[in-house]
């Protein structure tokens, strides 16, 4: 993540596999010491540009196989090398199985069985092993009565799926978590497996450590210009184009270093769509406009030793608001998504501190009674890469740049899809199809038809 001021870098990265590209990241580095990004490969071998999905471990010996034969090699070009301003570290850490678009029901699961066996995937050797400190607590939607048929419907959707969710009335909900009021609350949703929050942090950092201890490259910078075949031909306009280079710029520098690449991967985050609006990229080319937006988010914590204890899941409530349990001594996260209207100017992270007096906490203290004595200790914001087209991630390649592939704007589940749209991107560089999942509804062609694909289940 980055100032929303300024354009955010793609990375370069030979044909890695998704499941290892967060951590691809460069570890960071004095500034004067920052080695610069590589002009090109030696001889021609092809480079690959891409920003923070990692790649899966089924389809590592195939990529190591073809960067010994071929000379591959992945740069990462990170502009904020300490994360201090990345949507991952600044997340709520949660994954759920309760989405009502199959292709999310699938890449939740999928990311799930990844995590559960995180070390096989991203173990390095001689290093301690990981833990993401998983609470496997559940998600816990609550649904009014208007809404409750729809819940219903979408539960039994999310089960034919093989999700492992189950409904409970007023009186079961009471029952199990006695310190709801569960007035108008029609029917809940609840995770019984692969729901809960994680370290977002550990994660991110594994990822990267493994990017490394496979020879990833990595560079602190800035890509603000690309160079394609289109840029020096004579009208008419060519109906595609290829990205030969990409100008990225140091760190608090007007120098670049041309880069020559074979694949650029943007996984720019909220600053996808404008990494489409630099200079060298005909608009032409970028039609249709990606609808990706850097949403501001805003997450408090508080304290309340008589809250819900060491049975909170993950609620989210009938009004939006959400909250879960934040380690074992009576502290809680949570925050809400603001309406349309309302949506804060995203121009930097500060947070305002009246959304959650005015609107957060009376919405908590009505569902949990004991919330209404609760002490703030904290907050922050972070961002969304919000999708406005249809609040789904955008996967697959560019229908006119034909060395470039996207993977951005899922709008606030991104971390939990992570490993599945690492691994999704990497089976399209490598094998040019999906094999592991089939994900091509995400794909551009109904940003071009305009036929949204809707998920009612964003937070």
């Amino acid at each position: 993540m980055g100032d929303p001021t300024t354009v955010p870098t793609p990375c370069a990265v030979p044909v890695c596999p998704p499941n290892r590209w967060p951590h691809l990241c460069a570890s960071p580095l004095p500034p004067a010491s920052h080695p610069p990004p590589p002009q090109r490969a030696d001889p021609p071998p092809p480079e690959m540009l891409m920003p923070t999905f990692p790649p899966p471990r089924q389809v590592l010996p195939v990529l190591e196989g073809r960067r010994r034969q071929h000379g591959m090699k992945v740069l990462v070009v990170e502009r904020d090398p300490m994360y201090s301003r990345a949507s991952t570290v600044l997340s709520a850490g949660g994954i759920r199985q309760q989405f009502s678009l199959r292709e999310n029901i699938q890449m939740s699961r999928f990311s799930a069985s990844f995590l559960r066996d995180i070390n096989e995937h991203l173990g390095v050797p001689n290093e301690p092993p990981i833990d993401i400190q998983f609470q496997p607590s559940g998600y816990l939607f609550l649904a009014s009565p208007q809404n409750a048929a729809a819940l219903e419907a979408t539960v039994q959707f999310q089960r034919d799926e093989g999700a492992q969710v189950t409904l409970l009335s007023p009186t079961q909900l009471k029952a199990k978590f006695p310190w709801i009021n569960t007035e108008d609350v029609a029917v809940a949703s609840y995770g019984l497996e692969d729901e809960g929050w994680f370290d977002p942090w550990t994660l991110l950092n594994a990822f990267r450590r493994k990017a490394i201890s496979l020879g990833v490259q990595s560079c602190s910078g800035e890509v603000r210009a690309f160079v394609t075949s289109a840029n020096h031909m004579m009208p008419p306009a060519p109906s595609s184009a290829r990205i030969k280079y990409v100008h990225v710029y140091m760190p608090d520098s007007l120098e670049y270093q041309p880069v020559a690449c074979a694949i650029v991967v943007n996984a720019a985050g909220a600053w996808a769509g404008k990494l489409l609006e630099v200079d060298g990229l005909p608009r032409g080319l970028c039609w249709p406009p990606l609808p990706i937006q850097p949403r501001k988010r805003y997450v408090f914590t508080w304290h309340c030793p008589n809250g819900p204890g060491l049975s909170c899941p993950f609620l989210i409530d009938t009004s939006g608001a959400y909250f879960r349990r934040d380690g074992f001594a009576g502290n809680y996260l949570g925050g809400m998504s603001p309406t349309e209207e309302e949506e804060p100017d995203p121009s930097d992270l500060s947070v305002d501190h009246d959304y959650f007096q005015e609107q957060v906490w009376p919405r908590l203290a009505r569902r949990v009674p004991a919330f209404e004595s609760l002490r703030v200790r904290g907050s922050w914001a972070g961002y969304y890469d919000y999708n406005t087209f249809d609040r789904n991630g955008v996967l697959g390649p560019h229908p006119r740049l034909e060395n470039m592939f996207l993977a951005a704007g899922f709008s606030g589940h991104g971390l939990q899809h992570a490993p599945a749209a690492g691994r999704a991107v990497a089976e399209l560089v490598i094998k040019g199809r999906y094999e592991t999942l089939d994900l091509r509804r995400l794909g551009w062609d109904r940003l071009v038809n305009g036929e949204p694909l809707e998920e009612h289940g964003v937070v």
